[in-house]
């Protein structure tokens, strides 16, 4: 096996490209495991007759531990290797996943969806694009973030047709097996071919020149300590929060609202479930050009201006999706094909001033306390969306509430760069001060 990879790695492609394909390959099979709840919501409410509530806590727990679990992975595999610890997460999905098809009370699905899975989908979030774009490129780092990132889309555009389809016709237990097979085939590509660094089969990161292609060691000592103390260096740089305000209006609007509530929001409105996760699955189509060019973008234009007009785009299409659920196929068609390019397109120039700012050594860690504040939206309007359509009977204050809230983001991400000065020189996390593009 050590030939095959050092024979690989003295191949006319670089290693990096293997990397970066195993990476979107274990991406998409999580990514698509992620975005199961939305085809899972009314079936499990008719077989055991629970709330919404229920359902969306389960939901909501799963993607705060998501991403409060990013910035440790990053820290662990800084400590004991990629390969090491996406091959135990990877585990432990399928475990949790396998083990969703038994359940019966809700505690059970709070317990397995939401912890278990929650914790083992952690590890594969966009933390670890982050760092192996940063570790292995150093030419096409944002198309490469772009693609890797694209893998959330991907994956609704691949699973959830399917899982809608195994849901109605077999039923909602054949989905998650389905679910759990996919990420079985992917253990072994991981297992096999990924490796953490350029360094380990002998090369540098690709487009790399002798001034600026030396790899950047990650840190070293306690994974958890290092987690805390570059979260306790972040907290006093006034661009982390800012950052981290916009990242947590970007998971509330995608992930915690569209992603688990457009579904059995459109049911809602008489389009049938197939047919509305066929629509939301086509935005993933959308998402891989949107977070493409993005990327392209974002290694060129301004990312705080890019963002800017991202989050108003976003917000403008929430604010109109009431009234575009009402014209039933056409308007959700619409809808998918514009907020589809909006969806992730956010993650490449967030990643790229994370890296500017903090630098690149501590990119995953730093990136994964940011990512935490996604995650912590996702679950607040995973949450909060099932509540107001619990009381209100629909879905249309979520949606109007968090177009606003693209509206705060737009405005948050102008000031990264703004009334700095000595409140950043005091935060020294690696270090403050722009890298070179």
């Amino acid at each position: 096996m050590l030939d095959l990879i050092e024979r690989l790695a003295r191949g006319r492609v670089h290693y990096a490209w293997i990397v970066a394909g195993v990476t979107f390959l274990v991406l998409l099979a999580a990514n698509g495991i992620r975005s199961t709840p939305g085809v899972l919501v009314i079936p499990l409410e008719t077989e055991f007759g629970w709330s919404r509530t229920v359902v969306s806590t389960a939901v909501a727990i799963n993607v705060l531990l998501f991403g409060l679990v990013g910035p440790f992975a990053a820290a662990l595999m800084d400590r004991f290797g990629m390969r090491r610890v996406l091959t135990l997460a990877l585990l432990f999905i399928i475990a949790g996943v396998a083990a969703t098809s038994a359940i019966r009370n809700a505690w059970q699905l709070i317990l397995v969806w939401g912890v278990v899975v929650g914790l083992g989908t952690g590890f594969t979030s966009n933390v670890l694009a982050a760092m192996v774009a940063n570790r292995w490129f150093v030419e096409r780092r944002g198309q490469v973030l772009g693609i890797l990132t694209g893998s959330l889309s991907a994956g609704r555009l691949v699973f959830l047709p399917l899982l809608a389809w195994l849901v109605v016709s077999v039923g909602w237990r054949a989905a998650v097996l389905t679910l759990a097979a996919v990420a079985v085939i992917a253990l072994p590509f991981l297992a096999v071919f990924m490796r953490g660094r350029p360094s380990d089969v002998g090369l540098r990161p690709f487009g790399s020149k002798d001034e600026d292609g030396l790899e950047t060691a990650g840190a070293g000592g306690n994974p958890f300590r290092v987690a805390i103390d570059t979260l306790r260096q972040c907290v006093r740089s006034r661009p982390f929060w800012l950052l981290t305000g916009s990242f947590f209006v970007c998971g509330a609007t995608t992930n915690g609202l569209i992603g688990t509530h457009l579904v059995p929001a459109a049911m809602e409105r008489g389009i049938p479930e197939v047919t509305a996760a066929t629509l939301v699955a086509a935005m993933g189509v959308f998402d891989i050009i949107g977070i493409s060019f993005s990327g392209w973008l974002s290694d060129r234009w301004d990312s705080r201006r890019l963002l800017f007009w991202y989050y108003s785009l976003r917000g403008l299409s929430l604010l109109l999706l009431p009234f575009v659920l009402g014209t039933h196929f056409l308007g959700l068609a619409a809808f998918a094909v514009f907020y589809g390019l909006d969806w992730v397109a956010t993650v490449p120039p967030t990643v790229r001033l994370a890296a500017d700012i903090f630098g690149k050594p501590k990119v995953g860690v730093v990136y994964g306390w940011i990512a935490a504040g996604h995650q912590l939206g996702s679950a607040t309007a995973a949450f909060g969306a099932g509540e107001l359509r619990a009381w209100l009977g629909n879905y249309q204050l979520a949606f109007i509430l968090a177009g606003c809230l693209c509206a705060v983001a737009a405005a948050l991400v102008l000031r990264i760069g703004h009334e700095q000065g000595a409140e950043d020189k005091a935060a020294p996390v690696a270090r403050l001060q722009p890298e070179p593009a």
